[in-house]
């Protein structure tokens, strides 16, 4: 699994002009699934979101995670993360997974993290054209590939 997560004030998602979801403070996670991806890939890697110390203290020290602060979760799937751009100017998705077999990822990683979270994250709908809306605070951006844990 690919992730970019994005520290944000505010982050939406629209789907043919309606706003399926929408959060104030907290992260836009992007992921990208592959066949190869499994449940210690979706555990390990909401661990890790939910542990991230990247929200400021009183010092202005990122030392709090999305739980310290009760911020909230946007997921967005996004095949595109796994692009290969070896060769020629269009990139390739081969690597990206099937619909059979990341469609259940996706549904999983998210109930796992809105587990984690204790609460609810918002989503998009995987396969839709979306606008994603985010401002991204500071800004924040850290990617996570769970093929990369070391």
């Amino acid at each position: 699994m690919r992730t970019v997560i994005q520290r944000v004030s505010q982050s939406s998602v629209t789907i043919e002009g309606v706003k399926k979801a929408s959060i104030g403070n907290g992260l836009l996670v992007l992921i990208g699934c592959e066949n190869a991806d499994t449940e210690e890939d979706i555990q390990w890697l909401t661990k890790k979101i939910c542990g991230l110390r990247i929200f400021d203290d009183e010092n202005k020290v990122m030392n709090k995670s999305i739980m310290d602060v009760g911020g909230d979760i946007l997921v967005v799937s996004q095949f595109t993360l796994w692009a290969s751009y070896k060769k020629g100017n269009r990139p390739s998705y081969l690597r990206a997974g099937s619909h059979e077999i990341t469609i259940p990822l996706y549904e999983r990683f998210c109930a796992v993290l809105s587990e984690q979270l204790g609460k609810p994250v918002a989503t998009g709908e995987f396969g839709a054209d979306m606008k994603v809306e985010l401002i991204n605070d500071g800004p924040v951006t850290i990617c996570m590939d769970t093929k990369n844990k070391e």
